[in-house]
């Protein structure tokens, strides 16, 4: 055995301890990445937190991230230091790098977080993967960012939106002043911005086919902050009467989170929804078709459609209104009781339907129907009745909620992953595409979604892993022959299945029908960017006052498409506006562009914005619509309106009579329940 002298055995002792804490030093050192032009994230290697900043300014501070793994909660604090890693990466989002934080402890899971960036792209993607070495894991909630400090305007300036998770019940949009509130809950994504100046943080899920997600906004004595997640189940929000359903593997990833700071939160909402696009590509096949215009018997007619009025409905468009066309296309879509013209119901004889339906044809028009396929309408007449299309029962397709099943809109929502489900698709899918439609309005969607104690498919235990089976089931018996426009619906998750998206719940005339209907193109216009259209709902005029007639026309117009809903078999003022307004060139050109306008102002809370802008090539459009029960005023800014400053004149599209703009301003005067809509022209 060797002995040092004491000398050297303290050297040596002194150049250990230097080394190790050398490397202890290394170990804690802040990991810097980069993103975008300007972007920086930060590692904080001391509180295991992540920091963002953008242009030099802090976004946010302080998140970490938190998951609940076989019933354990477990956050990046309770680890050692992680291990950094980054790698080239390339997809269609562009090129840019990974960065990786891989955090291990022998007695959790391993967390890998991971932050995709990219050269060209002001946002930065980012995800958790838990892995467990070879044993299970059992998890519904991960949350990749969890109580972020937000830091890029004081509290008392900013503003939270509530984003609802479907379309359902009358649900509005909130924009909630945060310094007022304790916390916001919004479905997929969240929006934290300043009206005045239009400085906004965006968060929210790209991926829903597994988890249903959401963000928290908290307001801590006047500290703002922030949670995103998935896992998300609230029964005033996802309809859900259950938590969320469990995943289980060895390795369980959270959907990819967009995170992104823009100095106009407008600009932020529509890089998201397009990235949503990107990153969950459509299932549905590629419309290259027009804009869809036309016609829904739910406006006005309802339950009582037959072949002789509608028949007479089609021989308005094809007479009285031919120039509503956008492409030379129009639709007349039958809703609900459709079966009217079936005898016999969905097992009996369509020969009348598709006597009705080749009528139609001969008149140049296109043909739509209705269905709600994941719904029982009749069950409180019991389980023991035949599903269509097969040799099921409708008690064996119920979807199951511990000791009860799940009921919403006085329906009972049907197991999308349960074969019975799915021959009864293929069996009605292939009676309409016999009968010659070319457009389906899907309706109640939200119930293929609905988190189930057991699904059919052992596989499947989640609601959104579920809608993902019974939608890409429907559109694969769609074949690419009907246009497939959604009613009721999961605002995010249907984007994969969907040409065309209704905005908000029913509309039909009033003035108060329009505002709720804006509420949703206010705070949800960017959905525009993730279907190929959104839609307002039937425009019905019937009897209500010319204004309200133009307002709630104006609310189809700059949503993005425009289908009416009146009597036309019976003559009335609505077929004389229809006449005169629906063959309206400078409308029916907007309407060709099919892309849904800006909201101005954003502090409306759960009302509605005033003001509405679009860009249409060189040309500017604004929207202006009084709600009220009295004239008002309104003094617009063309700075406001992001139009530079010049000589120009504005151009009522209804009149088509135009004044000059004076002093970069609008000024105009609106009846009460009333609107107009006006087309900026340089002079």
């Amino acid at each position: 055995m060797n002995h040092y002298p004491f000398p050297l055995k303290k050297l040596f002792l002194s150049i250990f301890l230097a080394v190790f804490f050398c490397i202890s030093a290394l170990a804690q050192k802040n990991i810097t990445m980069t993103f975008g032009k300007n972007g920086i994230i930060i590692y904080d290697a001391k509180q295991k937190t992540i920091s963002v900043s953008q242009s030099g300014k802090t976004v946010f501070s302080g998140a970490k991230a938190s998951v609940i793994v076989n019933g354990k909660t477990i956050t990046t604090d309770s680890y050692p230091d992680a291990v950094f890693a980054k790698q080239t990466i390339k997809d269609d989002l562009g090129n840019g790098l990974k960065y990786t934080l891989i955090y291990k402890e022998k007695n959790n899971p391993t967390l890998i977080q991971s932050f995709y960036t990219y050269t060209n792209k002001s946002y930065f993607i980012t995800q958790i993967e838990i892995v467990n070495n070879g044993k299970q894991i059992a998890t519904n909630y991960i949350s990749p960012l969890d109580l972020g400090k937000i830091a890029f305007d004081k509290i008392e300036n900013l503003h939270s939106v509530f984003v609802p998770y479907d379309n359902d019940a009358f649900i509005s949009y909130n924009s909630k002043k945060l310094d007022t509130i304790s916390q916001n809950t919004s479905a997929e994504v969240g929006i934290i911005f300043n009206n005045n100046s239009r400085n906004g943080f965006i968060v929210g899920s790209l991926e829903h086919t597994v988890w249903k997600s959401a963000v928290k906004t908290i307001n801590t004595n006047k500290e703002a902050q922030f949670s995103a997640w998935a896992g998300f189940s609230e029964k005033e929000i996802t309809r859900d009467s259950i938590a969320h359903g469990i995943i289980k593997g060895e390795k369980v990833l959270s959907p990819k989170f967009f995170v992104g700071y823009y100095s106009d939160w407008r600009e932020g909402m529509e890089e998201y929804a397009k990235t949503n696009r990107i990153v969950e590509k459509p299932f549905v096949f590629t419309w290259d078709k027009p804009t869809p215009v036309g016609w829904n018997s739910w406006g006005v007619l309802m339950e009582k459609i037959n072949f002789e009025n509608t028949t007479k409905v089609a021989d308005f468009f094809a007479n009285s209104i031919p120039q509503f066309r956008v492409g030379n296309t129009a639709y007349i879509d039958l809703d609900s009781f459709w079966d009217n013209m079936v005898k016999g119901g969905f097992t009996g004889d369509f020969s009348k339907l598709k006597e009705f339906t080749d009528y139609c044809k001969s008149k140049g028009l296109e043909l739509g129907a209705y269905w709600a396929p994941f719904t029982d309408w009749g069950w409180k007449d019991g389980p023991n009745r035949k599903a269509e299309g097969s040799d099921y029962t409708f008690g064996q397709l119920w979807t199951k909620t511990g000791n009860t099943y799940f009921d919403f809109d006085g329906a009972r929502a049907i197991d999308p992953t349960h074969p019975g489900t799915l021959k009864r698709v293929d069996y009605v899918i292939n009676k309409l595409k016999a009968c010659g439609f070319k457009m389906i309005k899907i309706d109640f969607l939200g119930h293929a979604a609905a988190e189930s104690t057991s699904f059919y498919d052992k596989n499947v235990t989640t609601g959104m892993q579920a809608y993902k089976v019974g939608m890409e089931h429907l559109v694969k018996a769609l074949d690419g022959q009907m246009l497939i426009y959604a009613a009721i619906s999961p605002n995010m998750a249907t984007g994969r299945y969907a040409h065309v998206r209704r905005i908000a719940c029913d509309a039909w005339k009033t003035i108060e029908q329009t505002q709720y209907t804006l509420n949703s193109v206010n705070y949800g216009w960017w959905q525009t960017y993730s279907y190929d259209y959104i839609d307002a709902d039937h425009v019905v005029f019937a009897d209500v006052t010319e204004g309200e007639n133009r307002a709630r026309l104006i609310s189809a117009v700059i949503t993005g498409t425009l289908i009416t809903g009146d009597d036309y078999s019976k003559e009335g003022i609505w077929s004389k506006r229809a006449k005169d307004w629906l063959q309206n060139q400078e409308l029916l050109k907007i309407v060709a562009n099919g892309v849904a306008f800006r909201p101005v102002e954003g502090n409306t809370g759960k009302l509605t914005t005033e003001v509405f802008e679009q860009k249409i090539g060189n040309d500017w459009y604004v929207a202006v619509l009084n709600y009220g029960s009295a004239a008002k005023n309104f003094a617009l800014s063309l700075e406001r309106l992001g139009v530079k400053n010049g000589n120009y004149k504005l151009q009522n599209l209804f009149t088509a009579e135009t004044v000059e703009i004076k002093n970069n301003s609008i000024d105009l005067n609106l009846g009460a329940k009333d609107a107009g809509l006006f087309k900026i022209v340089k002079r």
